[in-house]
């Protein structure tokens, strides 16, 4: 007897078991710290996973960790290929000049930036004398300076024209729930919808500004691409990685739907929880870590100098 093919079921076809249906985590009987949800160490408490570094008031400390950080973002954005042309900018505030954000110099590339590289910027967007005597991108300035000054919550804010999120961004609008990495974007994530030409007027920067809120880390720009945000440069860069892949996950799934394949989105309550933990800074902090400590050991800490 010939086999008799048995018919595949979407997702949405298939019946969910009444248990499944009402059985949902909840953040209740969890760590209150979000951190400690997502790892464990040994019985003694010896071993520990640790979040973003205290310099207990040492403010030059932080200022060359900071610098340390962004160099390494830059050497990762390298090697995923973000790079293009003199597009792309980093900014992270000085914690020892009040107003002034360290940023990378125009036109050099991401692959080869060091921490000596980089550019202290004062609040009036002129390069000073305490960093590289390096140009700085003209249309970097006017963007993150008017989210440096709407959001004195973050420290950080990451952009570049990375391919994926650029393409999605044609759409105008916000990317589907689709996996348990876009639940960190679940009302975190803004669109901003124009495209007034290359950003060379602070009047641009302050509606990109004005679009992505007052708590979202996260905004795409039609036509443009995206943007991210950070307490530290390492949960601006995660994030930025995080939707970059999100983007190409709804690219995909929009050419599988195209040919009849349903998708199916994570649910408000489902999404909720989750966001309730990715959410959080220090979790957003140790998703840089392995790429940094990576960099450290194939670059010899070359991006230290």
């Amino acid at each position: 007897m010939a086999p008799v093919a048995t018919p595949v079921q979407t997702p949405a076809q298939q019946a969910i078991p009444e248990d499944l249906k009402k059985s949902r985590q909840s953040t209740a009987n969890l760590s209150k710290t979000a951190l400690d949800r997502v790892w464990r160490g040994n019985k003694e408490g010896t071993v520990r996973l640790h979040g973003r570094p205290d310099f207990k008031g040492d403010k030059y400390a932080e200022r060359q960790w900071i610098k340390e950080h962004m160099a390494a973002a830059f050497r990762f954005w390298g090697k995923c290929g973000y790079a293009e042309g003199a597009a792309g900018h980093i900014t992270v505030r000085d914690p020892v000049k009040p107003g002034h954000y360290w940023m990378n110099p125009v036109c050099v590339a991401y692959s080869s930036i060091k921490a000596s590289d980089l550019v202290l910027v004062d609040p009036e967007g002129y390069v000073t004398e305490d960093g590289a005597q390096l140009p700085i991108n003209a249309a970097g300035f006017y963007i993150h300076t008017a989210i440096h000054k709407a959001r004195p919550d973050i420290e950080a804010a990451a952009h570049c024209h990375s391919i994926h999120a650029r393409t999605w961004s044609v759409f105008g609008k916000p990317i589907e729930l689709l996996t348990q990495d876009s639940c960190v974007f679940y009302q975190n994530l803004s669109v901003y919808k124009s495209f007034g030409g290359i950003v060379l007027a602070s009047e641009e920067g302050e509606r990109i500004a004005k679009a992505i809120g007052p708590t979202n880390k996260a905004v795409l720009l039609q036509n443009h691409g995206s943007l991210t945000l950070g307490t530290t440069v390492d949960e601006a860069v995660h994030l930025f990685t995080v939707l970059e892949n999100a983007c190409r996950v709804q690219l995909m799934a929009e050419a599988a739907a195209a040919n009849g394949v349903q998708k199916v989105t994570i649910d408000e309550e489902d999404a909720a929880f989750s966001a309730a933990t990715q959410h959080d800074p220090d979790v957003s902090y140790i998703g840089f870590m392995p790429e940094y400590n990576l960099l450290v050991e194939e670059t010899n800490g070359a991006f230290l100098k």
